[in-house]
């Protein structure tokens, strides 16, 4: 009988024994400290384990780990941005916010869904998984050699880009593209990347189409570009556009942010300005800007 009434009662007098402890009692502190080696995902996933760890899953130490050092100047956007296209707009489907009494999860799922900027032209996110910065760069912010000429240059209207438009080239000698961005980037390590796409994409009875009867001269010289920052740091590469039909990332290099507290500005181009030939049938979509170890979805050539 000893044995019996000592197997129920637990250590210290606690009603139960070691047989009967479950993760709900786990005290919700220790669980978040758990959840902290935990991706976002992860987290959300387990949220749904009992009552403390749903709790734990919401606490804002963990989710101010996950953020960007530099959240509140990110929030900040993101809640400028919502102000824009009007509050019924911006929180439907999740119902996140950027607002000021936010809690840090509200504030990285708002975070993870794109932010437009610089008049709708810039985007930028987080990751859902590591939550790295970032960004998309629409090529109506950048200086075109000739784009107002409809001899050379028209816009397109697509589905295939994010910002519903692309430049698209007819024919030109001189090929010209230069775009610049100051922002306040989180520190780490980023690699930019030009999106690019030989002939003209286009739909025929709902199925995808290229249009190639444009494409010429970029087989003869290499394309170069370029990226510099304001803390002098520069990168400059060449390779041959290639691949028609399909969208190409270029890599033009990488950079590194030391302090999330230091205004960059970022500097990036491309060229092919050999006049002995002309070139043509080229869409000028984007420039991307992703954290150095993104593991990236579409196909991406590396220039040397």
């Amino acid at each position: 009988m000893g044995a019996g009434a000592s197997g129920m009662v637990g250590p210290e007098g606690y009603g139960r024994g070691w047989g009967h402890t479950s993760l709900g009692d786990m005290p919700e502190g220790c669980v978040a400290a758990v959840l902290l080696y935990l991706d976002p995902p992860e987290i959300c996933h387990v949220a749904g384990l009992n009552r403390a760890f749903r709790g734990a899953a919401s606490a804002d130490c963990v989710w101010a780990a996950k953020l960007p050092a530099n959240h509140r100047y990110l929030a900040a956007l993101a809640a400028a941005a919502d102000d824009d296209r009007g509050s019924d707009e911006s929180t439907e489907g999740n119902g996140s916010s950027c607002s000021s009494a936010a809690i840090k999860k509200e504030i990285y799922a708002r975070l993870c869904r794109p932010t437009p900027f610089d008049g709708g032209t810039k985007e930028f996110w987080i990751e859902k998984n590591k939550g790295g910065l970032c960004m998309c760069v629409s090529s109506k912010a950048m200086a075109i050699t000739g784009i107002d000429d409809r001899r050379y240059w028209s816009h397109l209207s697509t589905e295939e880009s994010r910002f519903h438009s692309v430049a698209y080239l007819q024919q030109i000698w001189w090929l010209e593209v230069v775009g610049e961005i100051d922002f306040f980037f989180p520190a780490g390590s980023y690699s930019l990347y030009f999106r690019l796409h030989l002939g003209r994409p286009y739909k025929r009875m709902g199925r995808r189409m290229s249009c190639s009867e444009l494409i010429h001269g970029w087989d003869i010289k290499p394309t170069r570009f370029q990226l510099s920052t304001s803390d002098d740091q520069h990168s400059t590469s060449e390779c041959y556009l290639e691949a028609p039909g399909t969208w190409i990332l270029y890599h033009v290099g990488d950079f590194v942010i030391s302090s999330s507290e230091v205004l960059t500005k970022l500097k990036f181009s491309m060229m092919q300005i050999d006049c002995t030939h002309t070139k043509g049938g080229l869409c000028v979509d984007s420039v991307f800007i992703y954290p150095k170890d993104h593991q990236l979805e579409k196909e991406c050539i590396i220039c040397k």
